[in-house]
């Protein structure tokens, strides 16, 4: 059994079939010192997946075999796909683990893949039927099968409950959003965008509560959902109820084996956790006291331990900036930096409301920190380009907003005329 963390293993169990445990697989096989042996071992009885392709699904714009991840141009002789089975022990001193439906598998490295489970709220009513998530093939089937003139609640106003709500009206749900903040995705839109994105859902007929906290589902004598109960002591009718309010790790394996964990499953900058043999990635993971829901990151994790499990010495990991750009109800949204406003920094703001344009760029000492695009995103890389290469925009300022290539040039010209003078 190899002890070397930077040797190949012969053995290679990966534990989750998600997004990231399938981009790991296929980085892996691409390896040409790659492990003899992969077995990966999924809950879910389908293959791996898309889960960003849910919400079209929902939304009956695409079919369900849309979804699936195929490996492209790998060879996958070695590879065994136990999919449907649940792993419930690791016995870390003999390195192998135990599942719900077979014998003990023995492993020389393990990645846990995990994932995230919905973060349910703590309230009366939350376990009944009818009350679900919006995460994976067998949530969005559920939500399929609603029928049309049903009411649909969604707890949360972010990305994915936006997505489910939108789903679920195309389907002809009648659909109110409940969202605890003041402003929907309020971690990345200003309260411009936001009221944008609220008056443009509400005009195709969605419901959308702000300040609205949850206290309680009420059931039927069934043991149905029947309505939601606020806070405030309002009570909405509902037919079904989808909480999409943030996600956590999926850590209860690595916990009860003794794996250190906070949020997540605490790994370094190779991936590997307090045990040396077994290394976690994705959304299951933190790293440096940061937890995952972005692909981005976790791409990039899985570039550094798919060279490291086949032997290769690779950069390590480490934390970078990201801009989030996203696709809210066919609207394109890209933002990265502070959303608030920091004391002693200022903004350039422009706002097209009829075409549905706005921007707005966040700059301290005339460098941009921070942007909210929404509607026109198409400079949204030009300007994160200047924010990670920390540009001085001073000489372009009244440039900046008509878009980040005006701004490269004004600055190259700059650049020009400084070395003639110069010269």
């Amino acid at each position: 059994m190899p002890s070397d963390p930077h040797s190949t293993p012969t053995h290679l169990v990966i534990v989750g079939n998600g997004m990231a445990g399938h981009r790991l697989l296929s980085a892996v096989l691409k390896h040409p010192e790659r492990p003899e042996r992969i077995t990966v071992i999924g809950e879910e009885t389908s293959p791996a997946y898309n889960r960003i392709l849910l919400s079209p699904w929902l939304a009956g714009e695409i079919e369900r075999e849309a979804l699936d991840l195929p490996l492209e141009n790998v060879a996958t002789a070695g590879v065994a796909w136990r999919l449907g089975e649940r792993v419930v022990t690791i016995d870390r001193r003999r390195r192998r683990i135990q599942t719900d439906r077979s014998e003990p598998v023995a492993y020389d490295r393990l990645v846990l893949a995990t994932g995230s489970r919905p973060a349910l709220p703590d309230v009366p009513g939350i376990r009944l039927g009818n009350v679900g998530g919006f995460r994976d093939v067998v949530d969005t089937a559920w939500l399929t099968s609603r029928a049309a003139g049903s009411r649909a609640v969604v707890i949360g106003g972010g990305l994915l409950g936006l997505e489910a709500a939108e789903g679920l009206r195309k389907r002809g749900l009648a659909v109110t959003v409940l969202q605890r903040s003041e402003r929907l995705m309020n971690r990345q839109l200003d309260e411009t965008a936001a009221s944008w994105l609220r008056t443009e859902l509400e005009s195709r007929g969605l419901t959308i509560e702000t300040h609205a906290h949850l206290a309680a589902c009420e059931g039927d004598t069934d043991g149905n959902v029947s309505a939601v109960r606020l806070e405030d002591g309002r009570r909405l009718p509902a037919d079904c109820v989808v909480v999409a309010a943030g996600i956590k790790p999926h850590t209860a394996l690595a916990r009860q084996s003794g794996l250190h964990v906070a949020r997540g499953i605490v790994v370094d900058a190779t991936l590997t956790t307090s045990d040396p043999a077994i290394h976690a990635l994705g959304e299951c993971c933190e790293f440096e006291g940061n937890t995952y829901g972005l692909v981005d990151p976790i791409w990039r994790q899985v570039d550094v331990l798919a060279a490291r499990l086949c032997g290769q010495h690779s950069a390590p990991y480490r934390e970078i900036p990201c801009a989030t750009r996203l696709k809210v109800a066919d609207i394109s949204i890209f933002a990265f930096g502070p959303v608030e406003i920091p004391p002693g920094h200022e903004t350039l703001t422009y706002a097209d409301a009829e075409n549905g344009d706005y921007r707005r760029l966040l700059l301290h000492d005339d460098r941009l920190v921070g942007a909210v695009l929404y509607g026109d995103t198409a400079a949204g890389p030009g300007y994160f380009h200047h924010a990670r290469e920390a540009h001085d925009l001073s000489a372009c300022r009244d440039v900046l907003l008509f878009g980040a290539d005006d701004a490269t040039r004004v600055l190259a010209d700059n650049t020009t005329d400084k070395l003639e003078e110069a010269a």
